[in-house]
């Protein structure tokens, strides 16, 4: 049975809240004060905390983060949206407006306490799955991230040849190391090389080594980037910008597990795992005669697809906060932590550089922040004029009321247009993911309305 603490002042409301609750099979406790309230049973004991706004002595806002893990629902008489705003801004659950309706007030209740069960129950099978699995230092838990973790998995223990795609920054290198560090590969070398940083002129040389004096400049035999992987794998990343004659090197790899250095007769007998990455369509580049058809039926055995950062909900936070642990680490700085208005930034802007973007834009607000918060103006994200994808005109015709945080003005965003616009238009116009829209209009408690659904 949930256990759920009243605080409020008023001893009509905390009775007649009391009752409500109970014929609905709560367990219910009282207390008229904040101080009351912490000098009965810990906070953490409760599966729900309802507070009012004001309270004599210490408002009910503080129970928040002495509350830690039990969500608060807030009752204000102030029912203006700055007040509930700031307390949701606070940590609180949601906030509702007296005199409320109880079937709101009942409905509210178990909305919190389901999110509260599936909060635990996706903590607990991230533990699950961390243990089970090996550290790949890929976070993210949205749908298309658990899918691409099962497919690493699977195909992780094979030698089949993987093609990873993703726009530039998703992290593909990051997937390249977790597919060998599964592999039974894992105790031989994964050599990287990014195929658009090596000039045309050398790049064959670099992968496939040369004999001395095989041409001007080769004063000795060297030993090629093929030739270092072998027992391991070989992660070349930005593979569409390879030179063709490079590619027909490549694909007798693949097809003979030969390789020969330039300006010699011989060929020897390599051992390696291939993984590809790209961000371009080499199906495309194929049609065109930009790349070799077989080399890309060769190379397309399997394919993983990496979601841009935008499409990735609320995984965005946690890689956020993952970032800046690790830069406040590695450049010595005090603690930081990121203001409410920089998380509604980060949930909203676009990030057409994805986490290579914002990765740089942590590393540069950590160094110049000089207070204990780190602002969306550190983090150099323009609101709303860039969180609006490139490729949809933006609206012009709609002003944001003066003063509100990037937060309200999402809500305001939907709440005016979702009457004259589907959910898949009110996404584009917001830069986001359809999924993404709805998890954040859960998250705020906007309905939407009936026969919104056109895709």
């Amino acid at each position: 049975m949930n256990h759920v603490l009243i605080v409020d002042d008023e001893a009509v409301i905390r009775t007649s809240l009391k009752r409500l609750l109970e014929r609905h099979n709560y367990q219910v406790s009282l207390a008229g004060s904040v101080e009351e309230a912490l000098a009965g049973a810990p906070l953490d004991s409760y599966s729900l905390i309802i507070s009012d706004l004001r309270l004599p002595g210490a408002a009910g806002i503080t129970l928040i983060e002495k509350a830690q893990e039990t969500p608060v629902l807030i009752m204000t008489s102030f029912a203006s949206v700055r007040s509930a705003v700031d307390a949701v801004r606070a940590g609180a659950a949601d906030y509702i407006a007296k005199p409320f309706d109880h079937d709101d007030m009942l409905l509210t209740i178990d909305r919190i306490l389901r999110e509260r069960l599936l909060r635990r129950q996706n903590a607990a099978l991230k533990m699950t799955v961390a243990a089970s699995q090996p550290d790949s230092g890929i976070i993210g838990n949205c749908e298309a991230m658990q899918q691409l973790h099962r497919r690493i998995a699977r195909v992780a223990p094979l030698n089949t040849t993987v093609l990873i795609h993703g726009e530039s920054g998703t992290g593909k290198e990051l997937v390249a190391r977790a597919l060998h560090e599964q592999s039974p590969r894992r105790q031989a070398p994964l050599i990287s090389v990014n195929c658009a940083a090596i000039p045309e002129s050398l790049i064959e040389s670099e992968l496939f080594g040369n004999e001395k004096g095989a041409f001007t400049g080769a004063q000795q035999l060297r030993k090629g980037l093929v030739e270092a992987a072998d027992g391991g794998s070989l992660f070349l990343d930005e593979i569409g910008e390879l030179p063709l004659d490079a590619q027909a090197r490549l694909l007798r790899l693949l097809q003979e597990k030969e390789v020969r250095r330039i300006g010699s007769t011989q060929s020897r007998t390599i051992d390696v795992r291939l993984i590809a990455a790209t961000h371009r369509n080499l199906k495309h580049m194929a049609s065109i005669g930009q790349f070799r058809e077989d080399l890309f039926f060769r190379l397309n055995v399997v394919e993983l697809n990496l979601p841009p950062l935008r499409e990735r909900g609320d995984d965005i936070l946690e890689i956020a906060q993952a970032l800046l642990t690790r830069t406040i680490g590695r450049l010595g700085s005090t603690a930081l932590q990121f203001s409410s208005e920089a998380i509604s930034a980060m949930s909203l802007y676009h990030w057409p550089g994805n986490i290579r973007e914002l990765e740089n834009a942590i590393e540069r607000a950590v160094i110049l922040c000089e207070g204990p918060e780190i602002s969306p103006e550190l983090l150099a994200i323009d609101f709303p004029r860039q969180v609006v994808s490139p490729l949809i005109e933006p609206i012009t015709t709609l002003e944001p009321p003066a003063g509100l945080s990037l937060e309200d003005y999402f809500q305001h965003f939907v709440l005016e247009h979702q009457d004259q616009m589907s959910e898949t238009e009110l996404a584009q116009k917001l830069g986001i993911s359809r999924k993404t829209l709805w998890e954040r209009r859960q998250r705020l408690g906007i309905p939407r309305k009936r026969g919104n659904d056109a895709s």
